[in-house]
Order: C-alpha cells, then sequence, then structure tokens
C-alpha cells in the first residue's frame, strides 16, 4: 500500500477524454456518480479545473472526513451546495441522506460522486440513486490522454461514413506505432504508466494487487480465501480475450463453480474486468450467450499473467489478446463521452468464425477485426467478410486494424487501419 500511495506523489494532471462530459452532466443532473477502478484518476480529475473549480472536495480515504459522514452525513452533505464526496462505495449509508436532500431540491450539479466499484452493481447503491443520477465511468488512460492531447479516435467519424469510401476518405495514413508491446505493459493506470520505470511499475502493480484484495475487495463484500482469490485472478488474465468459461476457470482454480461466479461477479463489481456480449439480433439471446473475458488495464493484466518486460509480450501467446484488451478500452473511453451510447460487443458464428469486437449504434454496425501483425491481407479478414455478407444492410463495410503504417483496402468493402488510428483520427 505504501508503495501505491508514495508513487501517486510523481502523478501529473493531464486532461481526460470524459473531462467534457462530467461537466455536462454536472450541468443537468442533481447527482453524477463517477465511477472506475482505483488509481484510474477519478479524484485527481474531480479535484482539479475545470470540473473542481468551484466545488468542494471530501473523500472518505480521510479517516476523519469518514467518521464524520458516518456520525453527522447531514452536517457534511451540507457542506457546500456544491459538493464532491470521493470513494462513497466505502460508506453505502451515505447515499440514503443523498436521497433524501436530492428528493427536497433537485439542484444540477449538488453533488458529484466517485467509486472504485461499479456502483449500479451493488443493490443498495443502485436501489438508493435511483431515478436521481447519471453514471460515468473513468477508464484507465488512452494512449492520446498519456501523450496530454486527449483525442477521441476515428470511430464516430467511421460509424458517419456510409461507405468504405468515405470512410477512408476520413482517415489519414501515418507512421507505425512500434512501441506497443511497452505500452501494453505500461497499461493505462496513470502512475504505473506515466512516471516508472519498468522495475518499479512491477513492483507497483505488486502493490495495486494487494491494496485490492486487502481493503478494496473488501469494500465490496466479505472474501476470507484472498490467496484462492488471486491465483483465481492470474488464471482470469491468461483467459484475457477468450469465451468465459466459469466451469473450466473454476476447475482450474479448484474451487466450485458458485464460487467461481462469486469471483467474477466480484471482479466486475470493483471495476478489474469487463464482459463483452456477443452480437446476436435478439438482444435477450446476448443476456444468456457467452461473454468474452477482458481487463480494465492491460498492465495489470499482463503483471497477472507473469509478463513483466516489453520483450516479453510478442513472444507470448496473450500479446494479440492484451492488444485487442488495448483496442476495447479505446473504444469504451470514447463511448463514455456519448450522449447515447452504442454498444461494444463481439461475433461468432455457428461454424466458428469470429469477429473480434462490433459497434452497435442503432440500426448501424461496424465490425472491427484486430491483428498487431504489420501486414494486412486477406486471411486476416475471413470472419468480417462473412459478417458483412450476413449484416449487408446494416454494415456497408468493416475495419481491421492492423500494426502497419498505411491505410487500405484489403477486400472489397474492408478497410485496413493502422493501429495507430486508435489514438487519433488522422494517423
Amino acid at each position: 500500500m505504501n508503495i501505491i500511495h508514495g508513487m501517486n506523489d510523481n502523478s501529473k494532471f493531464l486532461p481526460r477524454l470524459i473531462s467534457p462530459a462530467v461537466q455536462a452532466a454536472l450541468g443537468r443532473f442533481p447527482v453524477v456518480v463517477l465511477t472506475g477502478a482505483r488509481q484510474t484518476g477519478k479524484s485527481t480529475l474531480v479535484s482539479n479545473p475545470p470540473i473542481g473549480s468551484d466545488r468542494v472536495y471530501r473523500t472518505l480515504d480521510d479517516f476523519d472526513v469518514f467518521e464524520r459522514a458516518r456520525e453527522a452525513p447531514d452536517a457534511l452533505l451540507q457542506d457546500s451546495t456544491k459538493l464532491t464526496v470521493d470513494e462513497v462505495q466505502r460508506l453505502p449509508d451515505l447515499l440514503h441522506e443523498i436521497k433524501r436532500i436530492v428528493d427536497r431540491r433537485r439542484t444540477p450539479g449538488r453533488f458529484l460522486l466517485t467509486g472504485s466499484a461499479n456502483l449500479l452493481l451493488m443493490k443498495r447503491v443502485s436501489e438508493s440513486l435511483a431515478g436521481r443520477a447519471v453514471y460515468l465511468h473513468l477508464w484507465p488512460m488512452t494512449e492520446s490522454e498519456k501523450a496530454g492531447l486527449p483525442l477521441m479516435g476515428p470511430w464516430s467519424e467511421l460509424l458517419a461514413a456510409r461507405n468504405v469510401a468515405e470512410a477512408r476518405q476520413a482517415i489519414s495514413s501515418g507512421q507505425a506505432v512500434k512501441d506497443w508491446p511497452a505500452r501494453l505493459v505500461a497499461g493505462g493506470y496513470p502512475v504505473a504508466a506515466l512516471a516508472l520505470a519498468q522495475e518499479e511499475r512491477s513492483q507497483w502493480f505488486d502493490g495495486y494487487i494487494r491494496t485490492y484484495l486487502e481493503r478494496d475487495l473488501q469494500e465490496v463484500a466479505s472474501i476470507a480465501g484472498l490467496a484462492d482469490f488471486r491465483r483465481f485472478m492470474r488464471l482470469a488474465a491468461l483467459r484475457t480475450g477468450r469465451l468465459l468459461n466459469q466451469t473450466e476457470l473454476a476447475r482450474d482454480a479448484g474451487l466450485s463453480q458458485p464460487t467461481a461466479h462469486r469471483y467474477i461477479n466480484l471482479l466486475e463489481t470493483s471495476c478489474q474486468i469487463v464482459r463483452v456480449a456477443p452480437y446476436t439480433v435478439s438482444r435477450t439471446r446476448r443476456l444468456v450467450k457467452t461473454p468474452k473475458l477482458y481487463w480494465t488495464d492491460t498492465g495489470l493484466a499482463a503483471h497477472l499473467a507473469g509478463i513483466h518486460e516489453s520483450e516479453s509480450v510478442l513472444s507470448s501467446p496473450l500479446a494479440g489478446a492484451l492488444f485487442e484488451n488495448l483496442v476495447l478500452i479505446h473504444l469504451l473511453a470514447w463511448r463514455e463521452t456519448l450522449g447515447v451510447r452504442p454498444e461494444i460487443l463481439y461475433w461468432r458464428s455457428h461454424a466458428g468464425e469470429e469477429v473480434d469486437l462490433v459497434i452497435e449504434s442503432g440500426e448501424r454496425l461496424l465490425p472491427i477485426e484486430i491483428k498487431l501483425g504489420k501486414r494486412a491481407g486477406p486471411d486476416d479478414v475471413r470472419g468480417l467478410r462473412t459478417f458483412l455478407e450476413d449484416y449487408s444492410d446494416s454494415a456497408p463495410f468493416g475495419v481491421l486494424i492492423y500494426g502497419g503504417a498505411e491505410a487500405l483496402l484489403v477486400a472489397d468493402k474492408i478497410l485496413a487501419l493502422p493501429s495507430s488510428c486508435i489514438i487519433e483520427k488522422y494517423c
């Protein structure tokens, strides 16, 4: 824990993609909830300008504030007409008092709450704020955020394009990104990604896992077998990008299936993993078909899987999955900035053909295949071809993200884009 707090002093404030969305929500809703894994930068975001300029900031990580909130919640909440309460999941009962104040007067921007847990998955919390709050999620830093210039990437332009020719015109070719292995193991937690050398980063991740197990996880649910949970996390990291087979995972971890199911739910509630549902025409079937498992941060996933150096990434069987995970996080960060959020899904046919990710925005579909290799060829887009044939009315073209430098057509209605395109529109 000391490692994490000590190294936090080295982090620097950089603008985030979600900042305008948070400001807009504060102008319209009485309660805005910003969730995200610990160390994604929530506290820094809400306590610094522009969001924190005219707000009183209180964190429940401060023992005195915590005790005050528990003993005299009304006094704490009346501290300011615009109050930010950080790490609110530590005291869910505080939300009943917030509900009472909001019901008395719904002033936009009255409360900004942050939590290192997905409060929508915590029953007591979600029920307290039902109909009173808007929820936003802060993902680990994207590559453009790390560079200090938050850019959305090309996704909105691609969705707006009516055909592959228009999509090609919206993208400019650039240089290939050569250091993806280093970026993957660095991840997007600001301290680990920006300020630490390789050896220090490994120590930081060790401290992060320990803090998560011994403190953060206990705020969501009581876990006695921390060694079992740590082993379960490692096995889940080794399954990054794969279909989530909970029976197999339980067997390998030496746990009962109900326990494995509970552990997966806890990892999701505490914002450590992401489950991506399959695309089907029937939305009901999406709820019962097998999701794919990804992690909130590629650096943490790599560390748990035993990949600590960038030199080890390309020789690892997880290389492609980690890069796919990174693209997913960029998509989720972009989606969080939108008023109407599209679905991010995957697709798999009965014959076993796959498309890594599918953006569903209204009636529009954008299938995306992801390869870390430097060349793009017909063999890389077989799943895209089938998808475009099956859903021609909704998907006018598909996209292949690859490790090269040139934007080019690799097949009819399939555009290959450099991996640098996930950072910005012009790549």
